[in-house]
């Protein structure tokens, strides 16, 4: 099965032209380790089932994009997750690799490494399981300059808390150039960015997006139309904070 999913149609086999590769980094969302921002004012059981519903919004929209290889870097126990049938299934939909290395640049390094070793020679766009509002039509744009002849190196989509939502590259193995750039930090978009251009690369930025680390982010997000899925156990599962307008 991986195997298929992995070499394409036998159309993109015979024009010669690798794939795109979009890959997801996910950790199990597990009860006191998945969106412990979110708690209060969820439990940590809700806040587990919030992450769950977005991963499952973001495979399903991941796998609608055409003449991509969708994949997951994944950690965590499945067999503790929330949503555990549901995810079990969705993750037979994509090639899945485990991720390695101590802090989240390293493992972020590391899956890219190991995504262009499954589908050599393919431009890579990732992203994570907190923008459940990401749809098919704006992965593909994200996608498509990387592709283009003449297009950028790279392309970084910002993140509105100073992060980033999105890091694509023309050739994988150069996200070893952020491998050391310090996470979670109101400047770690900006020095992603200046990672990247100063080893010489060319970088397209991409839209901003919000992406959901609080319950105040979950609700925006939720708000302005993410997946059916996050919504709806937006919508039921976390009580409005004070001080949050309707």
């Amino acid at each position: 099965m991986i195997r298929r999913m992995i070499t394409g149609s036998p159309e993109g086999q015979r024009s010669g032209r690798p794939r795109s590769v979009l890959l997801v980094l996910a950790k199990a969302p597990v009860a006191g380790r998945a969106k412990t921002r979110l708690c209060p004012p969820a439990s940590p059981r809700d806040a587990a089932r919030i992450a769950a519903a977005a991963l499952l919004d973001t495979l399903d929209v991941v796998c609608a994009v055409p003449s991509a290889v969708p994949m997951v870097a994944w950690t965590g126990e499945l067999t503790a997750a929330e949503s555990r049938p549901e995810l079990a299934r969705a993750l037979r939909r994509v090639s899945r690799i485990e991720q390695r290395g101590e802090t989240l640049g390293e493992r972020i390094a590391a899956a890219h490494v190991d995504a262009a070793d499954r589908v050599p020679g393919a431009p890579l766009l990732q992203i994570g399981m907190d923008t459940p509002q990401l749809t098919a039509t704006t992965l593909a744009e994200a996608l498509a300059p990387l592709s283009a002849p003449g297009g950028p190196d790279a392309v970084l989509g910002p993140a509105a808390d100073g992060g980033w939502w999105a890091l694509g590259l023309r050739d994988p193995r150069l996200a070893r150039l952020v491998e050391s750039v310090p996470t979670s930090r109101p400047d770690t978009g900006e020095a992603t960015l200046r990672a990247l251009r100063g080893a010489g690369l060319s970088v397209a930025v991409l839209p901003e997006l919000r992406d959901v680390d609080t319950a105040e982010d979950a609700l925006a997000v939720a708000a302005a139309g993410a997946g059916r899925r996050f919504s709806a156990a937006v919508a039921t599962l976390l009580t409005r904070p004070a001080g949050i307008a309707r």
